[in-house]
């Protein structure tokens, strides 16, 4: 057994098809194909589900990834203690709902980069779910997403928070809504709304807001980068939390603002998540710690 047909069936899973992992590990697929049948003799288990159609790691490989995932993590540990910097970590993988991309993921991506020129990050926008899944399955090293206040946290996870807001409404300056010093919910359904599609916390939000009301028009988009884009271009308004939108280059220049909603306390989290493991690649724990201490420099300014 070989420690990169590990990483390869690592990489299988993580681009979800042997083509695309292939691809991004330059290598022909053929080659990458004979390389996982021969783990799979080794073993006794078809790791990967091969169809006409392409192939993608099997449900018995999926089972097996946990303890893929721990001796990789292992090897990076052994790397790491020998001094081998040519090459410190493999690629560093981060889920985000998109209410997370812009004031906060990309300062800290960029400051990582600069510590780390070796090594890449790969960030993935995705629902909640996909996130958790990815995290257990070992596609994702850390994950961002949302959480509204006294909701449970997932077991199996370590979960930090990061950033705690409430929801606004995000409108153009010129919008009737800006106006206001407050949104009420009836104000709220005579503009054309922009919500965020099923499977987003700020949609479980909105549907609890409205109570089964519904607004003049409303369009559904999937995460928040492109509801933003949406209001910027006068389409109507939308509601997010509050640390989505200040910071966000948009509304640095004057293009959004946002105004809170009358009588309503409801928090947002924005939390920092890893399965629990016995080790943590060096590179995702700097990754980590530079995502809360820039959070703490965000909350403070």
């Amino acid at each position: 057994m070989r420690i990169e047909q590990l990483e390869y069936i690592a990489a299988v899973t993580r681009f979800g098809s042997l083509r695309r992992a292939a691809e991004e590990l330059h290598l022909s697929q053929p080659a990458l194909s004979e390389t996982v049948r021969n783990l799979e003799r080794e073993l006794g288990v078809d790791l990967l589900e091969r169809k006409r159609s392409g192939a993608k790691v099997s449900d018995e490989g999926r089972e097996l990834l946990p303890h893929i995932m721990t001796v990789l993590d292992a090897v990076d540990r052994l790397r790491g203690a020998a001094g081998d910097q040519h090459r410190i970590s493999r690629m560093v993988r981060l889920g985000t709902v998109n209410t997370a991309t812009v004031p906060l993921l990309i300062p800290t991506v960029r400051e990582f980069r600069s510590a780390h020129p070796a090594t890449q990050v790969e960030v993935v926008g995705a629902q909640q779910a996909d996130i958790h899944r990815g995290l257990l399955e070992g596609a994702f090293d850390l994950g961002l997403v949302n959480y509204l206040h006294g909701d449970d946290m997932p077991p199996g996870f370590e979960t930090t928070e990061l950033l705690r807001g409430r929801p606004v409404v995000c409108v153009r300056p010129d919008s009737p809504l800006a106006a206001l010093d407050a949104v009420d919910v009836d104000s709220l359904l005579a503009e054309p709304l922009i919500v965020m599609r099923s499977g987003y916390v700020m949609h479980r939000y909105v549907h609890r807001l409205l109570r089964g009301r519904t607004p003049s028009f409303s369009y559904s988009t999937d995460g928040a980068e492109m509801g933003k884009l949406m209001v910027a271009e006068g389409l109507g308004a939308t509601v997010l939390p509050d640390f989505s939108v200040l910071g966000d280059p948009l509304e640095r220049r004057g293009t959004l603002t946002v105004r809170p909603l009358a009588g309503d306390e409801t928090d947002v989290l924005l939390v920092l998540q890893r399965r629990h493991a016995v080790s943590v690649p060096r590179a995702v724990r700097d990754l980590h710690a530079l995502f809360v201490r820039n959070a703490d420099a965000h909350r403070e300014s």
